[in-house]
């Protein structure tokens, strides 16, 4: 397409060079063509890595060099041993090379399944367009935008594609991101601008990656992707980086110290062989092959397909997740500061209690006839409309109308039934001044002229009617936190010459009162108590009045005795130190502004506390950005407050927040799982060898059997319990804190003496083979029998590690993973220790029916203890 200066054309040269009408925009057939001739609307990305380069980033791998270069060493000696004529030894130089590719095509695997988690949870958070196609308006993901589409934007919006405006009201944009310029743009698309014209000065145009902060537009797109002014800069504006979570930091770290400490026990064990006498070559390969084991370098890598998965299975859930780290974050949320409307309510007003001349009733199935009439006349006087979509109902139009039309519908009468019967033939709209609305209709000869409005306004102008026993009930239902509405009629035999306010809404007759509210959701209740339970607070913020929030958080159970109410303008009064004094007392904040939102949330974070902040505005962003956790709507929310937010919900309810806390406690504890398996194996295999060489100077495991064990058994159980189902008592737990270590609550004791009692059960192994007065024994059955315990103790201890409650209660298959990583663990340790060819290589021998039972009795032997160990602490 040919370069042009957009913002100086005309717009009918502009739709001519894009070949467009403006008012139907593209035909969907021309949009494919446009796509697949300029590209998809994004900025250019890093090509993605090639099998073959992942392959050789895992082997840059500190401890896979050091077992390459353990291999080369080995493989050099073994070629000295042949050039002098004696036997070489190739097969623990070909065993260990093949372990590391093996290793290897692991980690890309593991690798490449989360980076395509992480991709699926990009275009899961795709921003979309509203945008004209084929004479409709349609909603599309921004990436397939094309030159000339034409587009629609809202406050709130982000700019998709660099565009020229041609239509406004009221428009404005902050383009801070692209010009500097901190306030935000009006923006004219009559605007005649110079050819020349610096970029902040272009007020006829809108450019991808900013914000539409004010007004509405409608503008055509003249470049998209690359050739957008971001795509020249080629920076994405808040574009995800690939930065580790903080557990994945704290892990990293974790293995350097397990590192240090392992190459440090490594030296001792090879320096006490050597002095021992022990072959020199076998100790050196032995105390690499422990480095290497000792270290869990693959658990950066579980840990992110962890929490990936965990993103997929909240994305079923209505909660979609943009940033990784906000999964560990939401497991230690210890308060939900949550909008009113929509998210704790249903967001649609309903008539519920309903007032005439015989009292107040509720409105329900046995409504009076009375009641039904002041329905029908609320009605006829109401802008508001409900159309059906299948099953589903689409209200559009003030919320307190369509309460009013929903419940005439339930009545049996639709709106345009009783239009049909009284055709409206004048009105005089609603003003804010009169806080009245008054509709004339067609009844018989004469005419109907029905008013609706405010209580207190149209109570004055009736002149027939109780009034003082209206204004009582008024009363009453406004202390029910109702929002009502009062009906006054009255005949006139012919139209007057204008319908001027003052003489329609006189001399009415008071027909009645219609109280409605926005109800509560009915899981939201729930989902309250279960936040209680959990040691969540959860906080009501709204715009609402204080009365009707107060009455809507009491029944929701968010308010409780001794809790307070307050409202924007008291809070504005408070000094921050008397805030964070108090900040615990209130639990519903009405009538506030966004700003003051980012007061609420410091104040909570100055307490230690963990918050989750929700809203949809334009003007909710930075509230959402100081959160530790900010989440946007996904139905009412603008693209800016979702492009602020670590989580979408796509329902926009409070139970969805909750669900996503309990997603996160889960995820995060099935990763210390994964954690404390682990260590616990491989603490296990140092004790082993360590105590060993202190106690017979021999070392009961080979090099080769180390790093098999290491591979077998470690890498699919310790995926599988991540894949563990949320235990049942999660949210019975308090938050754990901010900087709470990985090992607390007993975790790091448990590790090490699991660890303790493996290396434990594979000494007596070995002691047994060796020195048990068994018919085969000697140095190839001790070593045999330590290979097998260990590597079958630490499947056994996998089952052990998935719950906290007994094993039996959780169900020996109720993780099918689990079953499954363990039975392929199990296949491929008795492949090893069954067929003749494997078992030179290993360097293991048969064992007979006794010693299979014994190494069956220590290898079962973590069951037992770990059931028993669990008992005791229930009883605790």
């Amino acid at each position: 397409m040919e370069k042009k200066n957009w913002y100086s054309e005309p717009l009918a040269e502009i739709a001519r060079a894009l070949t467009v009408d403006l008012a139907a925009g593209l035909s969907a057939g021309e949009a494919a063509s446009r796509l697949e001739r300029y590209g998809p609307n994004k900025l250019d990305e890093k090509p993605p890595r090639t099998f073959l380069q992942r392959f050789i980033d895992q082997m840059k791998d500190t401890m896979i060099v050091i077992l390459l270069v353990a291999a080369a060493v080995s493989l050099g000696i073994s070629v000295y041993h042949a050039s002098i004529g004696e036997s070489p030894d190739w097969i623990e130089p070909i065993v260990i090379l093949l372990i590391v590719v093996i290793n290897g095509v692991l980690g890309v695997m593991q690798e490449s399944k989360a980076e395509a988690a992480l991709d699926a949870l990009k275009k899961m958070s795709m921003p979309q367009s509203k945008v004209r196609r084929d004479g409709a308006v349609a909603v599309v993901d921004s990436s397939v935008l094309v030159p000339g589409d034409v587009i629609l934007l809202d406050a709130g919006d982000i700019v998709p594609a660099d565009a020229r405006i041609v239509e406004g009201a009221s428009l404005k944009s902050d383009e801070s991101a692209l010009t500097g310029e901190s306030v935000p743009v009006d923006k004219d698309a009559k605007a005649d601008i110079p050819d020349g014209a610096p970029l902040g000065d272009r007020t006829n145009m809108l450019y991808s990656g900013n914000t539409v902060t004010y007004g509405r537009g409608v503008a055509i797109v003249v470049a998209t992707g690359m050739e957008t002014e971001m795509g020249h800069i080629a920076t994405l504006i808040g574009a995800e980086g690939t930065n580790e979570t903080p557990l994945q930091r704290k892990l990293s770290q974790l293995g350097k110290y397990l590192g240090i400490a392992a190459l440090l026990i490594c030296l001792a064990i090879f320096g006490i062989g050597t002095y021992e006498g022990l072959p020199l070559m076998e100790m050196f390969m032995t105390a690499i092959s422990l480095a290497v084991a000792a270290i869990p370098e693959g658990l950066p890598a579980i840990v992110t397909i962890v929490l990936a998965m965990g993103v997929r299975r909240m994305v079923a859930k209505h909660a979609i997740i943009r940033r990784l780290p906000a999964v560990e974050t939401l497991g230690s949320t210890s308060v939900i500061c949550s909008d009113k409307t929509g998210t704790l309510t249903q967001n649609r007003m309903t008539v519920v209690k309903l007032y005439t001349g015989d009292g107040l009733e509720a409105f329900g199935d046995d409504t009076s006839p009375d009641a039904v009439s002041l329905i029908r006349f609320g009605t006829l006087c109401s802008d508001g409309r409900i159309e059906r979509e299948g099953d589903a109902e689409k209200h559009i139009g003030d919320p307190t109308e369509t309460a009013i039309v929903a419940a005439a519908l339930r009545t049996g009468e639709t709106k345009d039934e009783l239009e049909a019967e009284h055709p409206r033939v004048g009105e005089v709209p609603f003003d804010s001044d009169r806080k009245l609305m008054t509709t004339v209709h067609k009844d018989g000869d004469g005419y109907l002229v029905i008013v609706k409005g405010a209580p207190d306004v149209l109570l004055s102008r009736c002149t027939s009617g109780d009034v003082g026993a209206a204004s009582r009930a008024n009363d009453e239902m406004s202390e029910q936190a109702l929002r009502v509405l009062a009906v006054g009629r009255k005949s006139i035999e012919s139209l007057p010459a204008t319908f001027a306010p003052d003489d329609l809404e006189r001399d009415l007759s008071f027909v009645g009162l219609i109280g409605m509210i926005d109800p509560p959701r009915e899981e939201v209740r729930d989902s309250i108590a279960e936040c209680d339970r959990a040691g969540i607070r959860t906080v009501m913020i709204t715009g609402d009045h204080v009365v009707t929030a107060s009455a809507i958080a009491r029944e929701l159970g968010i308010l409780h005795d001794g809790e307070t109410a307050i409202t924007g303008a008291q809070l504005a009064a408070l000094s921050e130190e008397e805030l964070g004094a108090n900040i615990e007392t209130y639990r519903v904040y009405a009538r506030v502004s966004p700003s003051d939102k980012i007061r609420i949330v410091k104040a909570w974070q100055a307490h230690g506390q963990i918050v989750a902040m929700t809203g949809d505005g334009v003007n909710d962003a930075p509230a959402l950005k100081a959160a530790d956790i900010g989440c946007a709507m996904g139905i009412t929310g603008t693209e800016v407050s979702k492009g602020a937010a670590d989580m979408i919900l796509t329902d926009d309810n409070f139970a969805t927040i909750v669900a996503a806390v309990r997603e996160g406690r889960g995820i995060y504890d099935n990763i210390r799982k994964a954690v404390r398996f682990l260590l616990s194996c491989n603490l296990g295999e140092i004790v082993t060898v360590f105590a060993a060489m202190l106690l017979w100077h021999e070392s009961p495991l080979l090099p080769i059997q180390i790093l098999w064990i290491n591979l077998v058994t470690d890498s699919f159980p310790a995926l599988a319990l991540g894949m563990e189902a949320i235990e049942p008592d999660i949210m019975n737990r308090k938050p754990r804190g901010k900087d709470e270590s990985i090992f607390s609550g007993g975790v790091g004791t448990a590790t090490v003496l699991q660890g303790l009692m493996i290396g434990i059960l594979t000494l007596i192994a070995y002691y047994v083979g060796t020195r048990g007065g068994l018919a085969n024994g000697g140095l190839p059955l001790g070593e045999t029998m330590a290979f097998s315990v260990l590597a079958f103790s630490q499947l056994v201890q996998s089952f052990n590690v998935r719950s906290s409650h007994s094993l039996f209660k959780v169900g020996l298959f109720s993780n099918k993973h689990m079953v499954q990583a363990v039975l392929l663990s199990l296949a491929l340790m008795l492949v090893i220790l069954l067929v003749p060819f494997l078992r030179t290589i290993f360097k293991v021998i048969p064992m007979n029916g006794t010693e299979w039972g014994i190494v069956l009795a220590l290898s079962t032997t973590p069951l037992f203890l770990s059931e028993a160990a669990k008992a005791v602490k229930r009883k605790a």
